[in-house]
């Protein structure tokens, strides 16, 4: 009996759902909206913010103004508390652990059951789903997925409420469905010590009929990289001769797709980027030949957007998705199934297209350097180190980039500290390629470039073997959905990096 064919069937329904993105995506957003509004209209928020007279969108904008979690949070902490019918109906038990704020370590952000239902768990169906109809001699279900989540602790002393990354929320709620495709045991799964984690999941992962992989490239390598080790096989085929596809996000996937295809060479292995961050799932790869996602518009989210040169304004422009220009970069503006209302998430993206709406992750709205004017963004990033990393035969494992400020000369520069996987024979012929294409792709870093008036060539330094690693251990931060920060207008997060890097 083919498990994947029949449950593909069964499936086949939901993917002529997602086909009406090309038709109907403003009405599908408008209808999500109103029933968001409908379904918190007698929460605190709600009754404040006056929703019994939101009609439509326009109305929405005028009694609602875009918040950050500064002005969430004092919500969001009674509901941590325990109060019921704050900023979505009923008590919430669920927060997933963020990365901090100016004025915070961390951000709490709710997770409700109806957020978990129509969002979370229905862009992983979602994914499935559009997998399989793209790979129809697919043999999935054949066998087991691994898939990496982080940990969870106790949320105050409510009862049965628990804070951690959202992973670990996903695999706790898991049904029973799920459950019994997937691996590690979820006592193993939810282990806080990474390395530890590690060892278990890697011992388990061998002696199972791995099909398919889920979670954050540089946690997931590490796993695999152990499991190879246990094995001494040197590719992961040789351990797993069924595995077809791995879902991966939570930070780009360039710097290690080449790794990848040296972990798994064979041409039946598929990688599928989804974007699932502790707010909500918004896209997916629905063609695995296009790079970009498309947005999941029919989930309980709606989307808004700022373009990024009115990011700094007291009074920004905000468009819906049907007010979006292809090509343009924007921070993006939600409104959830578990309360939170025209919050920025901080990340950016770009269209690509309309009908259906089709977007790439450009960055962080904080993660950005433009310490002299010259706007540089992760996506420029990782297409200048794409290029380094094809004309020099490396592989950059992690990295991390932040401005060196005008020293008595006026002298100024951009400072990269990379962890390669495998070094080039020149550093300086890589720095010329990364700076040559930076320059070709961004007019405002070519014009400081400019005869090293202004910014001067930028400078390499490389990382220790595992210094990106011991930096977020030292935080409590390995493991789970943690991220190594790209880039940085300031210098605090690089200089504690090049004190440890030794």
């Amino acid at each position: 009996m083919n498990k994947t064919k029949i449950i593909s069937y069964f499936l086949a329904n939901r993917k002529k759902q997602i086909e009406k993105y090309n038709t109907l995506s403003e009405e599908l957003q408008q209808k999500t909206l109103i029933h968001l509004i409908h379904k918190a209209k007698h929460t605190l928020w709600g009754t404040e913010h006056h929703f019994e007279e939101i009609k439509d969108y326009q109305s929405f904008c005028k009694h609602l103004s875009v918040n950050t979690y500064e002005e969430l949070k004092p919500y969001i902490s009674r509901m941590q508390e325990g109060e019921k019918n704050i900023l979505w109906p009923g008590t919430i038990k669920w927060y997933a652990k963020s990365s901090g704020t100016t004025n915070d370590k961390s951000k709490f952000i709710p997770v409700s059951k109806d957020n978990l239902k129509d969002t979370h768990y229905q862009g992983g169906f979602d994914a499935v789903t559009m997998y399989l109809a793209n790979n129809p001699n697919s043999q999935f279900f054949s066998g087991k997925a691994l898939i990496l989540g982080g940990s969870h602790s106790p949320n105050y002393n409510i009862a049965n409420s628990l804070v951690g990354d959202l992973s670990a929320i996903l695999i706790e709620n898991a049904s029973r469905f799920v459950n019994h495709f997937r691996i590690p045991k979820k006592e193993i799964a939810l282990l806080n010590d990474f390395e530890e984690k590690r060892e278990k999941i890697a011992n388990a992962a061998i002696k199972e009929n791995i099909t398919n992989l889920s979670g954050v490239p540089s946690w997931m390598l590490s796993v695999l990289t152990r499991a190879l080790e246990i094995t001494g096989k040197e590719h992961l085929n040789e351990i797993w001769p069924n595995l077809e596809v791995f879902f991966h996000g939570g930070v780009a996937f360039t710097p290690y797709r080449e790794q990848y295809q040296h972990l798994i060479p064979t041409g039946n292995m598929h990688y599928m980027e989804t974007y699932n961050a502790s707010e909500g799932f918004f896209g997916l790869q629905t063609d695995l030949n296009d790079p970009a996602m498309t947005l999941m518009i029919d989930y309980g989210v709606f989307y808004e957007f700022i373009p990024m040169e009115d990011i700094e304004q007291p009074n920004p422009r905000v468009v819906p998705l049907w007010g979006v220009e292809v090509g343009k970069n924007y921070a993006i503006v939600i409104s959830t199934s578990s309360g939170l209302w025209r919050y920025m998430i901080g990340d950016t993206v770009r269209f690509t297209q309309k009908d259906p709406y089709k977007f790439i992750i450009t960055g962080r709205t904080k993660f950005f350097i433009n310490a002299f004017g010259e706007e540089l963004i992760v996506d420029n990033a990782e297409h200048g180190l794409k290029e380094a990393c094809a004309a020099t035969g490396a592989q950059v494992l992690e990295y991390t980039a932040a401005p060196v400020f005008m020293d008595k000369k006026g002298k100024c520069r951009h400072q990269w500290l990379i962890e390669f996987s495998k070094t080039p024979e020149s550093l300086d012929y890589f720095a010329a390629v990364l700076d040559k294409k930076l320059q070709a792709i961004n007019s405002d870093y070519e014009a400081k470039r400019y005869k090293d008036i202004t910014l001067q060539h930028l400078e390499i330094i490389p990382a220790r073997k595992g210094l990106f690693n011991d930096w977020l251990k030292s935080k409590g931060k390995l493991g789970g959905q943690h991220k190594v920060p790209r880039l940085s207008n300031t210098r605090q997060h690089i200089d504690e990096l090049l004190l440890m890097n030794h």
